[in-house]
Protein backbone atom coordinates (compact mmCIF):
# COMPACT_ATOMS: atom_id res chain seq x y z
CA UNK A 1 0.00 0.00 0.00
CA UNK A 2 2.89 2.42 0.94
CA UNK A 3 4.11 1.48 -2.41
CA UNK A 4 1.17 2.35 -3.97
CA UNK A 5 1.03 5.77 -2.12
CA UNK A 6 4.75 6.59 -3.30
CA UNK A 7 3.74 5.93 -7.33
CA UNK A 8 0.86 7.74 -6.69
CA UNK A 9 2.96 11.24 -5.54
CA UNK A 10 5.93 10.23 -8.02
CA UNK A 11 4.26 9.31 -11.20
CA UNK A 12 2.50 12.98 -11.74
CA UNK A 13 5.31 14.81 -10.48
CA UNK A 14 7.37 13.24 -12.50
CA UNK A 15 4.76 13.70 -15.67
CA UNK A 16 4.06 17.46 -14.50
CA UNK A 17 8.15 18.39 -14.27
CA UNK A 18 8.91 17.11 -17.85
CA UNK A 19 5.97 19.20 -19.06
CA UNK A 20 7.33 22.17 -16.59
CA UNK A 21 10.82 21.65 -18.14
CA UNK A 22 9.78 22.03 -21.38
CA UNK A 23 7.56 24.65 -21.26
CA UNK A 24 9.98 26.63 -19.81
CA UNK A 25 13.13 25.98 -21.45
CA UNK A 26 10.94 26.93 -24.59
CA UNK A 27 11.00 30.39 -24.12
CA UNK A 28 14.31 30.15 -22.14
CA UNK A 29 18.08 29.92 -22.78
CA UNK A 30 19.67 28.41 -19.99
CA UNK A 31 22.81 30.44 -20.42
CA UNK A 32 20.89 33.42 -20.03
CA UNK A 33 20.06 32.19 -16.39
CA UNK A 34 21.93 34.01 -13.64
CA UNK A 35 22.45 33.08 -9.91
CA UNK A 36 22.72 36.22 -7.50
CA UNK A 37 23.74 38.63 -10.57
CA UNK A 38 26.21 35.76 -11.87
CA UNK A 39 25.73 33.73 -15.18
CA UNK A 40 25.43 30.22 -14.25
CA UNK A 41 28.48 28.11 -14.84
CA UNK A 42 27.32 25.12 -16.49
CA UNK A 43 26.36 22.98 -19.73
CA UNK A 44 22.70 22.97 -20.87
CA UNK A 45 22.23 19.69 -20.03
CA UNK A 46 23.36 20.25 -16.84
CA UNK A 47 21.15 23.00 -16.33
CA UNK A 48 18.26 21.00 -18.01
CA UNK A 49 19.03 18.13 -15.33
CA UNK A 50 19.17 19.92 -12.50
CA UNK A 51 16.06 22.24 -12.90
CA UNK A 52 13.65 19.00 -14.36
CA UNK A 53 15.02 17.66 -10.38
CA UNK A 54 13.88 20.84 -8.98
CA UNK A 55 10.29 21.15 -11.01
CA UNK A 56 10.27 17.04 -9.93
CA UNK A 57 10.60 17.77 -6.61
CA UNK A 58 8.39 20.35 -6.17
CA UNK A 59 5.45 18.63 -7.54
CA UNK A 60 6.19 15.99 -5.63
CA UNK A 61 5.61 18.17 -2.55
CA UNK A 62 2.26 18.45 -3.99
CA UNK A 63 1.31 15.57 -4.65
CA UNK A 64 2.38 14.33 -1.73
CA UNK A 65 0.26 17.56 0.06
CA UNK A 66 -2.74 16.22 -2.10
CA UNK A 67 -2.48 12.55 -1.06
CA UNK A 68 -2.00 13.81 2.88
CA UNK A 69 -5.51 15.73 2.59
CA UNK A 70 -6.99 13.07 0.56
CA UNK A 71 -6.38 9.96 3.70
CA UNK A 72 -9.93 9.05 6.11
CA UNK A 73 -9.88 10.40 9.69
CA UNK A 74 -9.53 6.00 10.35
CA UNK A 75 -6.09 6.02 7.82
CA UNK A 76 -4.89 8.80 10.24
CA UNK A 77 -5.65 7.81 13.58
CA UNK A 78 -5.16 3.83 13.22
CA UNK A 79 -2.22 2.83 15.60
CA UNK A 80 0.77 1.50 13.57
CA UNK A 81 1.48 -0.98 16.26
CA UNK A 82 -0.35 -4.96 16.26
CA UNK A 83 -2.86 -5.10 19.20
CA UNK A 84 -1.19 -7.15 21.83
CA UNK A 85 2.01 -5.16 21.02
CA UNK A 86 0.45 -1.71 22.41
CA UNK A 87 1.75 -0.17 25.83
CA UNK A 88 0.09 -0.19 29.12
CA UNK A 89 -2.32 3.04 29.29
CA UNK A 90 -2.66 3.28 25.41
CA UNK A 91 -6.03 5.04 24.56
CA UNK A 92 -6.09 2.97 21.96
CA UNK A 93 -5.55 -0.25 23.83
CA UNK A 94 -9.18 -1.48 23.45
CA UNK A 95 -9.30 -1.79 19.34
CA UNK A 96 -12.28 0.16 18.82
CA UNK A 97 -14.09 -0.54 15.42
Amino acid sequence: MKLQKLMWVAWPAFLVAGVLEMLVFAMVDPHDLHWFGQPVEMSRQGIYTIAFFVFWGITMLSSALTTLLAMSPFELNQCPLPQDERPEGCPKQEGCC
